[in-house]
């Protein structure tokens, strides 16, 4: 193990916190807010702690898997930690456990808040929580990796750890231009719907934060009804945007480059995503049809709500909670399928739904004719028996780390739905779960240790797990 290296990229890490904060110090300046202070205080202390960190330069800059995911696990939680300060230090949250809460929800892109009246936050301490969603949905060290030289080249094995999804490769042969491309593409598909949000007259303000939460599928609100409020135009833009969003960005790329669009709109995993969404939209619109004064209506909620909780965002636009059951079902597995590999949502993935589905399917096959040789693939490539394996065995770490948790949270003697759909909602990502975590609830009835229990679901899932459990292994600290 590399300690230095380590120790070095988590000293870049805070300066670019420190970076990010002096954003929402900048939003309560313009608002007169006497929040943007406690944001100036955090930034200072990010910067200066990564100012010191960075002055010792390790000699070997070497980078390997080990390294790349103990830098990773170790970056969500310090973003976590120093993230919450300005809530602690303005008041707005004043318990840490739950001011963490808040912020690795944000920056995990979950969405699950313990605050029950958002409105009455000052715009700079809304800002930021939105503003982590943005941050978090590409992943910050992919944006690091985007500007700056950090190791030697092995680059690669950040991105795989930070990057969603069972497989993660390189757009370009150069490591740090792929990071350009991921992040310009963000970027880019970000100030389109900033503008198409600015034309249907929502505020800069709002237009800014709801582009947050959408672009990294977090969910954040800053009105207590989260955009019930809003007109169906906005809900309709939002709705569009989530789902472009939960769509691997291999497939803008392929579009970008021109001649291959054909290869774009044969991608299995997209195909399946949008088959996946246009079939729940159906199902649910015809089962709350009578809910809503017409059809349309009715398509417009079911539209908002699959694609806000298939993407992992988390936006609502009617407590979903009061729903037929039905409904509710198919909003549930949507949680567990989420979106596509490579892209800024959550969820086990569709690429590695279809991977087992074929993987079902094979063994069936053998069962009948064992003695032939059978081959998965997805998009005419063969998939390698290591994808399968380590697809099968992130099936099995995340049953049991779900299993324990609605385990360990059960000692607070909430029913089974809160419970399960509350470890449901922050390891997949999502922000609501159903009954007292529902829609228009929140996850402030947990006690403190709960909470720390779905803190690490929320960092776990965003990571893919792996990452977060190699920091329990002895072997992984070993020089």
């Amino acid at each position: 193990m590399n300690y230095r290296v380590v120790i070095y990229m988590l000293g870049w890490l805070l300066d670019f916190e420190g970076i990010f904060l002096m954003l929402p110090c900048l939003v309560g300046a313009i608002y007169r807010e006497e929040d943007a202070v406690f944001f100036a205080v955090s930034a200072l202390i990010c910067l200066v702690t990564g100012f010191i960190i960075t002055r010792f330069k390790p000699q070997n800059k070497s980078m390997y898997a080990r390294e790349g995911f103990i830098i990773v696990a170790l970056s969500w939680f310090l973003l976590s930690i120093f993230g919450a300060l300005p809530f602690v230090m303005s008041g707005a949250i004043p318990s840490y456990v739950d001011a963490l809460f808040e912020t690795a929800s944000g920056f995990t892109t979950t969405g699950a808040t313990i605050l029950g009246d958002v409105e009455s936050l000052s715009k700079c301490i809304n800002f930021w929580r939105t503003f982590t969603h943005w941050i978090g949905g590409m992943g910050v060290l992919v944006f690091m990796m985007a500007v700056v030289p950090l190791a030697d080249g092995r680059n690669m094995y950040l991105m795989k750890a930070e990057s969603p999804g069972p497989t993660v490769g390189k757009l370009v042969p150069r490591i740090k231009s792929t990071a350009k491309i991921l992040y310009g593409m963000y970027l880019v598909l970000s100030v389109v719907e900033f503008l198409f949000l600015l034309a249907g007259r929502m505020s800069v303000y709002d237009a800014l934060t709801t582009t947050f939460g959408t672009a990294g599928t977090g969910g954040f609100g800053i009105y207590n009804d989260s955009l019930a409020g809003f007109s169906p135009y906005i809900q309709i833009v939002v709705t569009v945007f989530m789902i472009a969003f939960g769509v691997n960005f291999t497939f803008y790329y392929l579009l970008i480059l021109g001649k291959r669009w054909k290869e774009a709109f044969q991608m299995s995993e997209v195909r399946a995503y949008l088959g996946v969404i246009l079939v729940a939209v159906a199902f649910i619109t015809i089962n709350i049809r009578g809910m809503f004064g017409s059809v349309g209506e009715a398509l417009r909620h079911a539209a908002f709500q699959v694609g806000s909780i298939i993407t992992t965002t988390g936006f609502s636009t009617v407590d979903f909670d009061q729903w037929p059951e039905f409904s509710k079902t198919i909003l549930l597995l949507l949680m567990f399928i989420g979106a596509c590999a490579g892209s800024t949502g959550g969820g086990m993935k569709v690429s590695r739904m279809i991977i087992w589905a074929k993987t079902f399917f094979k063994e069936l096959k053998i069962m009948i004719h064992p003695r032939n040789v059978y081959k998965i693939s997805v998009d005419g490539r063969k998939v390698e028996h290591e994808v399968v394996r380590s697809v099968n065995v992130f099936l099995v770490a995340y049953l049991i780390v779900f299993a324990v948790s609605v385990l360990l949270i059960s000692l607070d003697g909430f029913d089974f739905v809160t419970n399960f759909s509350a470890v449901a909602a922050t390891i997949n990502n999502i922000g609501p779960g159903l009954k007292d975590v529902g829609p228009m609830a929140n996850f402030s009835l947990f006690a403190p240790a709960s909470k720390l229990v779905l803190i690490f679901d929320m960092i776990a899932g965003r990571l893919e797990l792996f990452p977060i459990l190699l920091l329990f292994s002895p072997s992984t600290w070993k020089k």
